[in-house]
């Protein structure tokens, strides 16, 4: 370690306090997550006490994709390098959206920093557990991760014909065909509204097209006017369902969830 970052680290450690206990991660590298959808899979994968704080983001269910009892058994940070520093992790894991001046400020201090950019098919999400894991040292534990995913995914396939599902998501856009959810949809018994209607990540889809172009199931996943708008109900032809909004964006151990949930959906359009 740099006698910069040590320094460092030291005094941002005193200033934070000396009532938590010092972690204990054995041999296994410590890590601190500053991307949600790490965050998840690290929680699953890390040992007790490697994981040393998650993301901000998991703290708030509206941009969390952990439950609420599994976000709060971490600490975490709001992602500045001073709270990272004060850490003194092994290993800091980021979004490839992640500041270049954060990162290089985390690269001048001696941290090494990981990215991980979103994953847009269960293939995808999968190498990014692997990877994680096998960052972690803990490979078995990932593996056992890949297998519920797989059991999952097993479980909420779909023989028969695709039931049409518009996924109406917070801001009332629609997500592309390439992105993950999407993915999801398919491997569980739907066919895209968006997509046969030449819609693009992120289009919006107004109630007045919903209204007069009704899905088989409307998936509604925000809380705009027109998703809850009390009109809906007079549409008889389309089923709505909730959609959680943890369910959106990340893979890993949320794709376990998300795929249970799109089966109790499609199941209830038989």
């Amino acid at each position: 370690m740099k006698p910069l970052m040590a320094a460092l680290g030291l005094l941002l450690a005193g200033c934070a306090g000396n009532d938590a206990p010092a972690p204990q991660a054995g041999d296994k590298p410590t890590i601190v997550s500053l991307n949600p959808c790490t965050d998840a899979i690290l929680a699953e994968v890390a040992a007790p006490g490697q994981l040393l704080a998650i993301s901000h983001y998991s703290k708030d269910a509206r941009s969390s994709s952990m439950a609420t009892h599994d976000a709060a058994r971490f600490a975490s940070t709001g992602g500045t390098v001073e709270e990272v520093l004060a850490l003194q992790p092994d290993v800091v894991v980021a979004s490839t959206f992640l500041s270049p001046a954060t990162m290089a400020a985390m690269a001048d201090l001696g941290l090494d920093v990981r990215t991980f950019g979103a994953a847009s098919t269960v293939e995808e999400s999968i190498a990014q557990v692997r990877e994680l894991a096998a960052l972690a040292g803990r490979e078995d534990a990932g593996e056992r991760l890949v297998a519920q995913i797989q059991q999952a995914l097993e479980d909420a396939a779909s023989a028969g014909e695709p039931v049409e599902g518009a996924l109406w998501q917070p801001g009332g856009i629609v997500p592309g065909e390439a992105s993950l959810v999407s993915d999801l949809m398919r491997r569980t018994g739907f066919k895209s509204y968006a997509a046969t209607r030449g819609m693009a990540q992120a289009d919006y889809l107004s109630l007045e097209q919903v209204m007069a172009d009704p899905p088989q199931v409307l998936l509604v996943a925000g809380t705009e006017a027109g998703q809850t708008h009390p009109v809906l109900d007079t549409v008889t032809e389309m089923r709505r369902e909730t959609f959680d909004t943890r369910l959106l964006y990340c893979g890993g151990p949320t794709i376990i969830e998300a795929a249970r949930r799109l089966a109790e959906i499609r199941e209830g359009s038989a």
